[in-house]
């Protein structure tokens, strides 16, 4: 392999240069939906990245659920939901 067919090689290759990145790749992984790993990799600069990962991988273990992108998003406004609530029930 000659150094340009290298360098087209490493090009097409993922690079992840930080925590959350990788953490939203995993996610997408996890959820088997590769087509919005960018939403993915937001959230986990944005979120809480372990609090994340658990709810997607428990999400992932239902086996009766179709669309786990979409089901993990709906539990995560949820729990985003119940957070606040909680906050303002307790005066935070």
């Amino acid at each position: 392999m000659d150094y340009k067919e290298l360098l087209r090689k490493r090009a097409k290759e993922s690079k992840v240069y930080s925590s959350h990145q990788m953490i939203g790749l995993m996610m997408a992984e996890v959820l088997e939906d590769q087509e919005h790993k960018a939403l993915y990799i937001k959230l986990a600069k944005n979120e809480d990245s372990d609090k994340l990962l658990r709810l997607a991988k428990s999400v992932a273990e239902k086996k009766d659920v179709r669309n786990k992108g979409a089901y993990f998003m709906r539990a995560w406004q949820m729990e985003n939901k119940r957070q606040k609530e909680r906050e303002n029930l307790h005066g935070k």
